[in-house]
Formats: structure tokens, C-alpha cells, sequence
């Protein structure tokens, strides 16, 4: 059983989910792969989302570069998971470009499965997909929306 709270963002309200193994899910109101189950319920009071609730704060504010909260990544498969752990590797206010971030976790041609798995990370923001860019520099596909992605970015770079 998940548990979920609405924290609102400068980017809209973002629904928070946790599970027992920790924060589950940022989604943005008109997330393209929201997970979105009937079973959750709604506990604002929940320690892990007020936790990342706190934390999503300070980082809007400019006061936080990096989270820190247990997250549960297990409903990805394998290869996701280990797409969302590489993302976490790249710094604050850096960019990194698809292909280089596939030949980093040693899959070089799979630049296409790297980008799917990107644009189904469930923890948007926490797990920094918005730093994924094309290798011209381009923005790519965002599920909370390019305009999102280019705010994050924007914000990231002010600091």
C-alpha cells in the first residue's frame, strides 16, 4: 500500500508517493507515464513524504543540491533501475547527453533503451532526469513537459 501527499511546487502541484521502502514517485500534474494506482491513499503526515516535501523545498528555494531520502526505484525493471541510478550520478547544474550517459553505465549502443528508461523514472526531479539533453544540446522529451524540464535546468544554472 502506497501513500501519496500534493506538495505545491513552483512547477504545479507534484503528487509525492511513498512505499514502505521509501519515496516511490514525483509526478507532475500532467505526467505522460504516471503509475498512478487507486489503492493509494492519502497521508500527508507520512514521515518519508513530508521528508521529501522539506527537501523539494529547500531545493526550489535554491538551498539544496542533492536529496537525501531512501527511495524505492523496485517498480522498474532491471535495466531502468540502473538508468535511474546513473542519472543520480550527474551533478547539479550539469547536463550530460543520452549517449554519454549510456556509454557511462557501459551500454554504448543503447541510446534509445536509455532514453525510454529516462522518460519512465518515476521520481522526477529527486532522480535528475531534467539534466538529460540531446547531444547538440537540444531539450528532449520530459514526462512533466519540456517547459518543466527547462525551468529545473534554468533554476539549476541561476545557483
Amino acid at each position: 500500500m502506497n501513500n501519496y501527499l500534493v506538495y505545491s511546487s513552483p512547477l504545479g502541484d507534484l503528487r509525492l508517493v511513498a512505499s514502505e521502502q521509501g519515496l516511490a514517485g514525483v509526478y507532475f500534474p500532467e505526467h505522460k507515464h504516471l503509475q498512478w494506482q487507486n489503492t493509494w491513499q492519502h497521508k500527508p503526515h507520512d514521515a518519508v513524504l513530508l521528508r521529501a516535501q522539506t527537501q523539494l523545498q529547500e531545493y526550489f528555494a535554491g538551498l539544496r543540491t542533492e536529496f537525501d531520502l531512501p527511495l524505492d526505484l523496485s517498480q522498474g525493471t532491471v535495466f531502468q533501475q540502473e538508468v535511474w541510478r546513473a542519472l543520480s550520478s550527474i551533478p547539479y547544474a550539469q547536463t550530460c547527453s543520452y549517449a554519454a550517459l549510456a556509454k557511462k553505465i557501459g551500454r554504448p549502443k543503447a541510446v534509445r533503451a536509455l532514453g525510454a528508461a529516462n522518460g519512465r523514472n518515476p521520481l522526477s526531479i529527486i532522480v535528475p532526469c531534467h539534466r538529460v539533453i540531446a547531444a547538440n544540446g537540444d531539450l528532449q522529451g520530459y514526462a512533466g513537459g519540456l517547459s518543466n524540464k527547462q525551468y529545473l535546468l534554468d533554476l539549476e544554472r541561476v545557483r
